[in-house]
């Protein structure tokens, strides 16, 4: 435990060589001896030259964290357990002198998804989360134990969880199999080999069993045969498989495991007749052979189908474009145009445009007298006798052009389009005098624009223009009258 050296000043060391434990054992004695390593023989007579000592090593207490009782853990649990129920324990304590209590608490880091919790006084572990051994089949979980008088002092230890196995799904084939049997099938022939696979158990450990529910029955064409290794094979009760009386035949399969409880499924399986060659290999399973004895090949009927697809593609674009023609015709064939339409093909028709067609159609049988002239055409001059025009001197204007206006609804001639007709002088006795433009230089006046000036500076260049104008139409109207007063002369 100790060791011990003499120093060169004669003093004695000693050195640690294991480490002490204050729980284990609280002090150490031993005896230390001193002797002179170099006696001188004149002195021997004197007596011996060593000494003993008794040395006492207290050793003292030191907060150390709490100890588990095992290194690590490791606890059993079906999958699919009930909430809450308690998977194992573990225990931690402190092996101080003054024995502070331990709480207990789970690494979250370690159980992210919370799977389980645990007893902080107890230390007892139950699950939270249901738990699936075709998901996790092992959780690693980390406990902390932590001294309630010093929270700093920690320890860990390892907890592992199975999840245990239990039968929950029912076994099935392996694999679809496409199964066939040749028409020269035998009595017994081994058709297919067929195996089973369950999710629930690895592939080691396994065990399935195969059988036909169609077992006890007299008339069968197939049955299954469980070998005892995980394996059945499908074979044949009878021969002379043909596709002409059937093709395909169907075969119920039960698969049993043996977990606890018991699971099983009924699968079924198709088998279908086809033609094979003389060592069994397969040749076809088409139907063409059903319904086409003669022996023609795929290639050939491939051929024949194409042959009349195109044919159907022919016919249906032919009656189309037949179809279509004939619409045509009709839509374009001048003799089935009617007198009422009109095609507005020249650019320009309007209201004038009426050679097309007679108007006469449209107006009222009833109201159609005979020896009328023609709408359509535009009456020669001077097919009807007008009265002479009324002097523009006349006294009583109104009656003048109600005189008119009775003229042109009554004159048969008259054109269905519209028309200008001049019922009197514009302006002449009138109170408001002429309205034309043309008169209207005789009329002006001289106006001064001076006040655009008032305005101010903006409007300078406006009066300036307008004052220019103003001069110009006073030496032409000075100018006109001289020359009135020279003709007159």
């Amino acid at each position: 435990m100790f060791v011990s050296s003499l120093l060169p000043n004669f003093f004695i060391s000693f050195f640690l060589s294991q480490p002490l434990d204050y729980e284990t054992r609280k002090a150490y004695t031993f005896k230390v001896e001193a002797s002179n390593a170099h006696l001188d023989p004149r002195f021997h007579s004197f007596g011996p030259y060593k000494d003993t000592a008794t040395v006492k090593i207290n050793i003292l207490d030191v907060d150390e964290p709490p100890v588990f009782s095992k290194p690590s853990y490791t606890m059993d649990i079906h999958e699919d357990t009930q909430l809450g129920t308690t998977i194992g324990a573990v225990t931690a304590q402190d092996l101080d002198a003054g024995s502070s209590p331990v709480r207990y608490s789970i690494d979250w880091k370690s159980d992210l998804d919370s799977f389980f919790d645990i007893d902080p006084v107890t230390g007892t572990i139950s699950i939270s989360e249901l738990l699936d051994r075709e998901s996790i089949a092992q959780h690693n979980i980390t406990v902390v134990a932590t001294k309630v008088n010093n929270p700093v002092l920690t320890s860990r230890v390892s907890v592992t969880v199975h999840v245990l196995d239990v039968n929950e799904f029912p076994p099935e084939l392996a694999i679809p199999y496409e199964t066939f049997v040749c028409e020269s099938a035998k009595v017994g022939q081994v058709i297919q080999i067929i195996s089973a696979k369950d999710q629930d158990l690895p592939m080691t450990g396994q065990k399935f069993s195969f059988k036909s529910p169609q077992e006890g029955l007299k008339t069968k064409n197939f049955t299954i045969k469980d070998f005892g290794n995980n394996t059945a094979g499908v074979v044949t009760l009878r021969k002379g498989f043909r596709r002409r009386t059937q093709e395909i035949y169907h075969l119920p399969v039960v698969i049993e495991d043996s977990g606890l409880p018991v699971k099983n499924s009924t699968s079924t399986l198709t088998i279908r007749v086809c033609a094979c060659d003389s060592d069994g290999a397969l040749l076809t399973c088409n139907a063409e052979a059903i319904f086409l004895p003669v022996g023609l090949s795929t290639g050939a009927l491939i051929a024949i189908l194409l042959c009349i697809v195109i044919l159907l593609v022919i016919v249906v674009l032919y009656v189309g474009v037949r179809r279509q023609k004939k619409k045509e015709t009709l839509m374009t064939s001048k003799e089935d145009i009617r007198d009422n339409v009109i095609h507005y093909d020249d650019e320009g028709g309007g209201e004038e445009d009426t050679h097309a067609f007679d108007m006469g159609t449209l107006r009222n049988p009833k109201a159609i007298k005979e020896n009328l002239f023609r709408r359509d055409v535009k009456p020669e001059a001077g097919a009807v006798p007008r009265p002479a025009i009324a002097s523009q001197d006349s006294a009583d204007i109104q009656n003048f052009i109600c005189q008119r206006l009775q003229e042109h609804d009554g004159d048969t001639s008259a054109p269905p389009y519209d028309s200008l007709a001049t019922y009197a002088y514009e302006g002449e006795g009138s109170v408001a005098e002429s309205l034309s433009s043309i008169e209207s230089l005789n009329g002006e006046t001289e106006e001064d624009y001076d006040y655009l000036n008032e305005w101010g500076p903006r409007f300078k260049t406006l009066a300036g223009i307008f004052g220019e104008r103003s001069e110009s139409q006073t030496d032409i109207t000075s100018t006109t009258s001289t020359t009135t007063t020279e003709n007159k002369h």
